[in-house]
């Protein structure tokens, strides 16, 4: 009897040691995971990580910034522009004649 709950013992303490084994590189698994893909890290409670913004890293940002400012103004001057072509390329030709004429007689008033 005190054999068979000396296995039983080393038994259960094998276990729980594969198990606990299991759970660590599971953790270190996930862990590199999230690295490679640019995940966010978690503390010990559960809150992100997040690294700390260096002077360099702060410059970096406002210059991204202003150029996505910057880049935003001229797709909308393009998005103009682009509507008045298709407005010209869909007016009928009557149409477009019939404004160049007026444009003329307008110039030719003044």
């Amino acid at each position: 009897m005190p054999e068979e709950i000396m296995i039983m013992a080393v038994t259960g303490i094998i276990a729980v040691g594969v198990v606990a084994l299991g759970g660590i590189l599971g953790w270190i698994h996930t862990t590199k995971i999230k690295i490679k893909n640019g995940y966010p890290l978690e503390s010990m409670w559960g809150k992100p990580l997040h690294p700390q913004l260096t002077n360099e890293a702060q410059e970096r940002v406002a210059l991204l910034t202003q150029e996505n400012a910057q880049l935003r103004a001229e797709v909308s001057s393009l998005k103009d522009r682009l509507g008045n072509v298709e407005r010209i390329v869909t007016d009928s030709g009557y149409r477009l004649t019939h404004d160049i004429e007026r444009l003329r007689n307008e110039q030719e008033a003044n």
